[in-house]
């Protein structure tokens, strides 16, 4: 499996584990406001739904911003966190729709079904898009790994296999930003040992 391949998989993995934390939060919040003991928003869930990933999408863009793609570096100075809002908001509108057919065409008021359309449905509409449009318009892409130590490739992709050096990457650097010297009588890996002078 290639290096963009890995990290690929490795964004995916950390994306919805963020998102995982983030959408239970959501999920707790929007029950109690429309569920829960006294319920203030029993009678306007959309209204309910939208405050509750307001706190989702911040919780989960701290989770991307600084874990899932920490490897690339934000559109703007201030994070990326405008774009971040905007996709956050137009993606919302997603599993708004799905709640709103549930409650309207479909006559649900249940919590099943509340659940269902929104944090299932419309969760599973949401989540795909946003990925795809934080990594396009949220996160540049990374620098290409080819021109650092493979060690630092890997912590950069994520990669949990730090000893498998991306194909044409350079050896790791000395402190002085040279490749470290070879021993006098360590032999070249591609010809064999000089024999001595005795013929030995």
């Amino acid at each position: 499996m290639g290096t963009r391949a890995r990290r690929l998989l490795t964004e995916v993995g950390r994306f919805l584990a963020v998102g995982g934390v983030a959408t239970l939060v959501s999920l707790l919040l929007f029950n109690l406001l429309v569920h829960g003991g006294g319920a203030p928003l029993a009678d306007d869930p959309v209204l309910a739904y939208v405050a509750a990933n307001t706190v989702g999408m911040l919780v989960g863009y701290q989770g991307n911003r600084w874990w899932v793609f920490r490897h690339r570096p934000p559109v703007d100075a201030v994070g990326g966190f405008g774009a971040y809002v905007v996709i956050n908001l137009a993606t919302m509108t997603l599993p708004v729709a799905c709640l709103l057919v549930s409650r309207e065409v479909l006559g649900l008021d249940d919590p099943v079904s509340d659940n269902v359309a929104a944090n299932v449905v419309g969760l599973a509409l949401g989540v795909g898009a946003r990925f795809w449009l934080f990594r396009r318009f949220v996160f540049k892409r990374p620098v290409p790994l080819l021109d650092v130590p493979a060690e630092l490739a890997a912590e950069l992709a994520g990669d949990p296999w730090p000893e498998e050096r991306p194909e044409g990457s350079q050896e790791p650097k000395g402190s002085e930003g040279v490749s470290p010297p070879r021993g006098p009588s360590t032999p070249r890996p591609d010809r064999p040992a000089a024999r001595g002078a005795a013929g030995g």
